[in-house]
């Protein structure tokens, strides 16, 4: 989609895998945030942002080094879609944890977070990225339940389509 990009960080690699395919389907622009990449925000109207969470609810590090950076920038009247990957059978205290403090960093920051998903298809027992039941963006377990995430990326992927047109 026109003045689209995904920005994530990636430890693992799967979260970077994840943000290639929404790059494509998106046909959005793509950037690693460990190459710090502020000087492209202001280009663009909808922002993908994504992350894993890294132990008991840390963000990825890369995303460590960046949010501090990103705060910075300018979002008033830009989308913001948020996705996180997490673990949540070894850490279902802090299930995508990241993704809620990216959220918590930019909400009121001018801009509209869109792409909320519903958190009763997932099994956990607390996650920093819920608000109002539900997650403030997609979360995905690449660990655990690996085979729904086409289903779940694809049907997240159509939502985005409809908010960022």
């Amino acid at each position: 989609m026109k003045n689209t990009v995904v920005l994530y960080g990636s430890t693992t690699g799967n979260t970077e895998a994840v943000a290639k395919t929404i790059a494509h389907e998106l046909d959005a622009a793509i950037f690693d945030v460990a190459a710090r990449p502020i000087s492209e925000i202001p280009k663009y109207q909808n922002l993908v942002l994504g992350t894993s969470t890294m132990g008991l609810g840390d963000l990825q590090d890369d995303w460590d080094a960046f949010l501090p950076v990103l705060e910075k920038a300018e979002f008033t009247g830009k989308k913001v879609a948020l996705f996180g990957l997490g673990d949540a059978e070894g850490y279902p205290d802090s299930f995508v944890d990241a993704m809620g403090i990216i959220f918590n960093a930019l909400k009121n920051k001018g801009c509209t977070i869109v792409g909320q998903v519903a958190s009763d298809a997932y099994e956990f027992d607390d996650s920093a990225a819920l608000t109002d039941g539900l997650f403030v963006g997609l979360p995905l377990d690449e660990d655990n339940e690996s085979d729904l995430t086409e289903k779940r990326l694809k049907a997240w992927i159509e939502l985005l389509k409809q908010e960022f047109s």
